[in-house]
């Protein structure tokens, strides 16, 4: 099981490595953190305060792996490197500079009380991989949040969708499925799933 999830972690962070490789000699178009309030749901500061609170508590963890369509592995970790595992997450935050105002946010109040608040991305916006940002909310603390992240470059496509279930303030479960396709390469098929034990 460690080797099947090893090999997806390395699986989800080739598109990280080949964005790097295909944007080296170019400048940031991102300047100094901006002082004022996140415009967007602030997803890297929740996931900041994740991390710290599960690297406080150190919670085991069942954790599930499939890959190219093959059989479900599954194995309880009793400890995790939680800015590590957490990590492809942060490829959710919305907040960067250089996204201001590329995102339409649609906000609705469902049945069972809770807002639903929808970040959709504005046509014409290439530096927003995030497609879509959806977070429910209930008495002002996120309880589900799901993301779609497209990116595409001559070195490979891919697409993502990353979901986190959190109760009381905490993180219970988090998911990844997605599909990349490299040059040169098949497509790959992943999917995993993290359920954390109860503190």
């Amino acid at each position: 099981m460690r080797s099947a999830w090893l090999r997806w972690r390395r699986a989800a962070l080739l598109p990280v490595l080949a964005a790097g490789l295909a944007g080296c000699g170019g400048t940031s178009a991102e300047g100094p953190p901006a002082a004022r309030r996140p415009l967007y749901f602030d997803v890297k500061g929740l996931l900041d305060q994740q991390v710290q609170q599960l690297a406080a508590s150190a919670p085991a963890v069942t954790k599930q792996v499939q890959l190219r369509g093959g059989a479900l592995e599954t194995v309880r970790v009793p400890a995790v490197r939680w800015p590590d595992e957490l990590q492809i997450f942060y490829q959710a935050d919305i907040n960067k500079a250089a996204l201001r105002g590329a995102y339409a946010v649609d906000s609705v109040r469902l049945p069972d009380g809770r807002l639903q608040h929808t970040y959709t991305r504005r046509p014409g916006q290439p530096n927003a991989p995030v497609s879509r940002l959806t977070v429910l909310t209930a008495g002002g603390q996120a309880q589900e949040i799901a993301a779609n992240i497209n990116q595409e470059n001559a070195l490979f496509s891919a697409n993502k969708h990353l979901t986190m279930e959190l109760s009381a303030g905490q993180l219970r479960r988090y998911r990844v499925q997605g599909t990349q396709k490299l040059v040169f390469f098949d497509t790959l098929r992943y999917g995993a799933e993290g359920r954390i034990d109860a503190r």
